[in-house]
């Protein structure tokens, strides 16, 4: 099944390579989308895959990098668009 999800991930996330380590795992797992941060010091990921894929990119944005301190992550369910990309970092 595919999924497209929105995650807001609070906590110390910025300043310590949150962006390139989602964008690691989502290019693991096949996963499109983005990771940008947010004017309130969370990570935004737009991410788009397979369930299982996005399973394991949710388990491991909820541990986040050596340095990051996740307190919080938000989740939305988004209509897929079901474009086949690549996973990019956003200013």
């Amino acid at each position: 099944m595919f999924l497209a999800r929105r995650f807001v991930v609070c906590g110390r996330v910025q300043g310590i390579g949150f962006r390139a380590f989602a964008y690691d795992h989502a290019i693991h797992e096949g996963i499109s989308g983005f990771a940008r941060n947010m004017p309130n010091g969370c990570v935004e990921v737009m991410a788009e895959g397979e369930a299982e894929a996005m399973r394991r990119l949710e388990m491991a944005l909820r541990q986040g990098p050596p340095g990051a301190r996740v307190d919080n992550v938000e989740v939305d369910e988004v209509p897929p668009t079901r474009r086949v990309g690549a996973f990019v970092i956003k200013g």
